[in-house]
């Protein structure tokens, strides 16, 4: 593996940046390792992703809430990657950004590496999120994210973690939820759920986080504008997903 790397176009990255195997790294930095083996992607055309956006270079699937974008150990055909590979049998699967399980919306899969390497920095994200409570018009949220302590999954706000900057504007409201529009400033796991738990709104169905259950199953969170540049042409380009209709339901009608 590490010699397919090696010779690989950003076979190993560190924070965004080719590096090589023998280069140092210190605590805190994002390494990649970019595999180009589909072998473990068994097609499945039965599932059902609509695609918003496609070209020779890309194509954008909107994807529901509840579907993985890569396989696991609990989840081995039934996800994005094996959509694609059904789609797309001469193609390796290369997700340019990923969606927790349940979040919902854009998923931006480019269909060679040179598009890959491109799109990795080009794209920007426009997510919608629905918390409990009515929050401020809109605000910023700076506060670093670490991993809790004897969990590989729960993500806390700790002063020893992660820099992560999260803006966020509400366009609507009803005596329950608020809507935000929300943009990112870091990357980190968890970080739209984690901050809105830390500001007292939490996401509408994230029960890991401190949300309720009560009119959604699934953390209310949504990929619902991306805009990017076509690595061919320069062109910038926006891809919009309307809301599906769970998060539509928490606004009784008012999105």
């Amino acid at each position: 593996m590490l010699t397919r790397l090696k010779r690989q176009d950003s076979g190993i990255t560190c924070n965004g940046k080719t590096i090589r195997s023998i280069d140092t790294v210190k605590n805190g930095d994002i390494i990649i390792l970019k595999t180009e083996d589909n072998s473990f992607l068994e097609p499945n055309p039965l599932l059902n992703v609509p695609i918003v956006f496609e070209n020779d270079n890309l194509v954008i699937f909107n994807k529901s809430g509840g579907m993985p974008v890569h396989p696991s150990v609990r989840h081995q055909g039934d996800t994005l990657g094996n959509f694609f590979s059904a789609l797309y049998p001469e193609m390796t699967f290369r997700a340019v950004n990923r969606l927790d399980k349940d979040t919902s919306g854009l998923v931006v899969i480019a269909k060679n590496a040179f598009s890959a390497n491109l799109l990795q920095n080009s794209c920007r994200k426009v997510y919608f999120a629905i918390v409990h409570g009515v929050t401020d018009v809109s605000g910023t949220v700076n506060a670093p994210i670490a991993r809790e302590k004897e969990s590989i999954i729960l993500r806390c706000v700790r002063a020893n973690g992660q820099q992560a900057i999260t803006h966020y504007r509400r366009i609507a409201h009803n005596e329950k939820y608020s809507l935000l529009e929300i943009h990112l400033e870091t990357g980190r796991t968890h970080q739209i759920r984690v901050h809105m738990s830390h500001i007292g709104h939490a996401l509408a169905g994230d029960d890991l986080y401190g949300g309720n259950r009560e009119d959604i199953s699934r953390q209310a969170l949504h990929c619902g504008i991306i805009t990017f540049t076509e690595p061919l042409t320069n062109e910038i380009i926006t891809v919009k997903s309307d809301f599906p209709d769970d998060i539509k339901n928490l606004m009784n009608g008012e999105l």
